[in-house]
């Protein structure tokens, strides 16, 4: 059953535009007589209702006449289409990347202080954090510049495991850094959707020595195609796991055969010896009554048959 987003409205907050001055002409801005942005948000401690008063520039001839300047206060609370506030799109977040949870633990949690869905808390991770994570990382591009020409970008290349049929979840992360340069959902792992997703990178110019990677046939075709100089090596905990294989499968083998043989050889020595006594029947309260009734009253039996 899919979870009612009951929001109560609260007396509302109103913000008023921060900017003074109009960056097109350098006149005052005035405020309108009106609000903007209306609506109740769920935050982690409390559901509250905000708006904001906007300015505008009231020069004529002024080319930013027509533009409404928010509240850079009022931005902060919430995304600008959402009712959940900043911290709980953070929570979900730090749940999932960090505590690796799954959705429905993170919504069991959150379900006990706020009204959500879990088909929320998964539309807030994949298309409110995700993006914010991506915005937050492009902050070191000027940093990740100054390393790459210091010897190249070391990249690492990896899909989380779907859950609930879900497509897979790719990331590609600088090795010495973290830093995450590009994140998204994957309906298909084929060479082509690879190439796609693999090119936004290759299109910043910047050189990459190496990168590091499962051992997929598609994955290492695309490599091949955008990142052509690059020296490329594989995960060594799944080429251990996949070299550790067919050991485990003949060690889970022998064990098998190693019971057989035990059993076989001393087999009636271990079993356990058959009990003397007979078993007990156990007899419901119905079915004794029953008997009692068909004994001691055998036409009634017969009648009833």
């Amino acid at each position: 059953m899919r979870t009612l987003s009951k929001l109560y409205p609260t007396k509302p907050t109103i913000y008023t535009s921060e900017v003074e001055d109009c960056p097109e002409c350098g006149q005052s801005l005035k405020k309108v007589n009106y609000w903007n942005g209306l609506k109740t948000v769920q935050t982690m401690g409390e559901a509250l209702t905000i708006a904001y008063r906007p300015k505008r520039c009231v020069t004529v001839g002024c080319q930013g006449q027509e533009v409404l300047w928010p509240s850079a206060s009022w931005q902060r609370v919430a995304p600008k289409y959402s009712i959940y506030g900043y911290d709980v799109i953070a929570q979900i977040g730090w749940e999932r990347q960090k505590g690796e949870a799954h959705f429905e633990t993170i919504h069991s949690h959150l379900r006990e202080r706020m009204w959500i869905s879990e088909s929320q808390v998964r539309y807030l991770y994949n298309q409110s954090y995700l993006a914010l994570l991506a915005c937050h990382e492009r902050e070191h591009l000027r940093e990740l510049e100054i390393l790459a020409r210091q010897g190249g970008l070391l990249l690492d290349l990896d899909g989380l495991m779907p859950e609930g049929g879900e497509a897979q979840l790719w990331c590609v992360r600088e090795l010495r850094t973290g830093w995450t340069l590009r994140s998204g959902w994957m309906n298909r792992q084929d060479t082509t959707a690879f190439v796609e997703f693999l090119q936004p990178i290759a299109a910043l110019g910047l050189p990459v020595k190496a990168l590091m990677s499962d051992k997929q046939r598609a994955l290492l075709d695309a490599i091949a195609i955008v990142f052509p100089d690059a020296k490329h090596s594989f995960c060594q905990f799944h080429y251990l796991d996949n070299a550790a294989e067919p050991i485990a499968a003949a060690d889970e083998q022998m064990k098998i055969e190693l019971r057989q043989g035990v059993r076989s050889a001393v087999g009636d020595l271990i079993r356990p010896k058959k009990a003397e006594n007979a078993a007990i029947p156990v007899v419901t309260a119905a079915l004794a009554c029953a008997r009692h009734f068909n004994t001691h009253h055998p036409s009634g039996s017969r009648k009833a048959r």
